[in-house]
């Protein structure tokens, strides 16, 4: 994510920007490489420039293959690496498992993704928390659950995680168990300007109450806020952060709403933009959040990013370089994800994402 020592326009675009030192894109063969032998669904796999188009080209030295040299992920090396396929039982999982199974529902049958909704959601500035949790599951094919709201309270320059009554219940084995009646409340690592009011919560102190609060049948643990976040002192700001071991991370849409503009200096100012209606600023909210969502689940499965063909698996390196990626799976991590999730791959993408958007 970018840093506050950085003072030029991440917006600004050249016409000819090479990829960083060492990164060469990868040829056609190269693509369908990494795809590999498809003989039950060729056509669902089959590369295609109105569908599959190919890996984009830095527009900007801010982009992200202007920036990271990335080696890729094939199918090949997804089955190897991948530990949600492995006989083993997933390191940390308390759920039930069958190591003959193929797929991840197969291995863990009562496993869940769990959405836990970290402050409000009022569903007209913010996404409809049910929208995500739809879009996750078609996405995915999995079960989606959310867990009960945390509210974020704050007192003077400092931020409080405060569980409701109906989060007080820690879940375990699918069941809900009450812990202490008394209020809980949890300071989260903050930093605050006096000048623009704005605050922003470090990700490291939220992910340390999320690891003590893992569902027993959880696949992940993903915290959804509003709230600005960052990592370190020179962050602008960060999407987010997992936790793949420990199964947890947490992710912001603060700066997907169209009608407000970031410095690219200073993490604390924030301008209003151009007027946007209010159909579409929803629209955009829900589309730019659904993306960030599915992109980040599929990380904590195993998926890396994807360097084959323009794909919602390719990476970022600033917000406007995130907007324009695409919200489909390229072919590759199209397999990927169907040999991990077990949909059925002959019918491609659209049926699962349908209905969301």
């Amino acid at each position: 994510m970018p840093k506050t020592t950085k003072k030029k326009n991440l917006s600004t675009t050249r016409p000819s920007v090479p990829y960083v030192r060492g990164f060469h894109p990868p040829t056609a063969e190269k693509c369908l490489e990494a795809i590999g032998s498809t003989p039950r669904f060729d056509k669902a796999y089959t590369p295609s420039d109105s569908f599959f188009p190919p890996l984009p080209h830095p527009t900007s030295i801010d982009d992200w293959l202007a920036q990271y040299k990335e080696s890729g992920q094939t199918y090949k090396l997804f089955l190897e690496e991948c530990p949600w396929l492995s006989r083993r039982k997933r390191k940390y999982s308390k759920a039930a498992f069958n190591s003959s199974g193929k797929t991840l529902q197969e291995k863990y049958p009562d496993a869940k993704i769990y959405l836990l909704p970290l402050g409000e959601f009022d569903g007209v500035s913010t996404p409809r928390f049910s929208d995500l949790a739809e879009y996750a599951h078609r996405f995915f094919c999995l079960s989606v659950e959310i867990l009960p709201p945390v509210k974020l309270t704050t007192v003077g320059k400092s931020v409080f995680w405060e569980e409701t009554d109906d989060g007080r219940s820690r879940i375990s084995k699918g069941k809900a168990v009450r812990r202490s009646a008394r209020p809980s409340k949890y300071e989260l690592e903050s930093r605050f300007n006096a000048t623009t009011g704005h605050t922003q919560l470090k990700v490291e102190s939220i992910l340390r109450k999320l690891r003590l609060n893992i569902p027993d049948d959880a696949i992940c643990v993903m915290a959804l806020t509003m709230a600005d976040l960052f990592d370190t002192p020179p962050d602008l700001f960060v999407a987010g952060m997992a936790a793949g071991n420990q199964r947890v991370g947490v992710f912001s849409f603060c700066r997907y709403d169209p009608t407000l503009q970031f410095s690219s200096e200073f993490w604390y100012e924030i301008f209003q933009a151009s007027s946007v209606g209010a159909e579409e600023r929803k629209r955009l909210i829900l589309q730019r959040s659904c993306k960030l969502l599915v992109h980040k689940i599929a990380h904590l499965l195993g998926v890396d990013h994807c360097i084959w063909y323009s794909c919602c698996m390719n990476g970022s390196g600033h917000l406007l370089e995130d907007f324009r990626q695409s919200m489909h799976l390229c072919p590759v991590d199209l397999r990927k994800l169907q040999t991990l999730c077990g949909f059925d791959g002959r019918g491609g993408q659209v049926p699962r994402s349908l209905g969301v958007l």
